[in-house]
């Protein structure tokens, strides 16, 4: 996908580690997203790697809450947020279709582009871009 001015769009899903982290946000983008889930050890560690993002120089570091269930976890997501001053980027809910891509060994997308879990995410990547 590319934005209205040309430049590229590009998205990197490392593993979960500082040191994969670090490396990303050595390459200059217009945003980090740190993806959590709602639990308070998934943000905390959001917090840590939003912070690191900060400490390398990014303006904006948000956070995607994953495999939401509710709207209790919902909550907990954006009052951890608000706590700690942090903005979220999106919430993406648990969605029983994107572990049956996996055994299916296909894309989300691909596997069912209607599931709850991808019009999420379509509709968070179309306000990141605009």
């Amino acid at each position: 996908m590319a934005s209205q001015a040309g430049e590229g769009v590009c998205i990197v899903d490392t593993d979960a580690t500082v040191e994969q982290f670090l490396r990303i946000a050595a390459i200059r983008a217009d945003a980090i997203l740190v993806v959590v889930e709602p639990y308070y050890k998934s943000l905390e560690t959001g917090r840590r790697m939003a912070r690191l993002g900060k400490l390398q120089g990014y303006d904006r570091v948000a956070l995607v809450a994953n495999k939401v269930r509710d709207q209790r976890e919902r909550e907990a997501v954006y009052a951890f947020a608000a706590e700690h001053g942090l903005e979220v980027a999106g919430v993406i809910p648990h969605d029983e279709r994107l572990p049956e891509a996996e055994w299916a060994q296909s894309a989300p997308l691909d596997f069912d582009a209607q599931s709850a879990a991808v019009a999420a995410i379509d509709e968070m990547a179309l306000r990141l871009v605009a």
